[in-house]
């Protein structure tokens, strides 16, 4: 995995604002994208810390979740069967 857990939710929260439940919801999903394998075959490069942030900071606005779920609906426009790594809700 090329994903550091807690690195990424500190970095969420620097770059991005937003609560510790809201940045902690980030990471688990982007870990399981990672695991998941789907975007390096799709997109054909390792998920990483920085490509997460890269990518979220492209979005218009909005709290890490916000921006997580812009950036999968792009991806599920892009390549399909990204819905289930949206984040639906969340613990405050």
């Amino acid at each position: 995995m090329f994903i550091d857990p807690g690195r990424l939710e500190i970095r969420l929260r620097e770059e991005f604002g937003g609560t510790m439940g809201q940045s902690r919801v980030v990471v688990r999903q982007a870990v399981d994208l990672a695991d998941s394998g789907q975007y390096q075959a799709d997109a054909g490069v390792t998920l990483t810390n920085d490509l997460v942030i890269d990518e979220l900071s492209d979005a218009p606005n909005g709290a890490p979740p916000d921006r997580w779920n812009w950036w999968i609906g792009s991806l599920e426009l892009a390549y399909g069967g990204y819905d289930r790594f949206g984040i639906n809700q969340y613990r405050k």
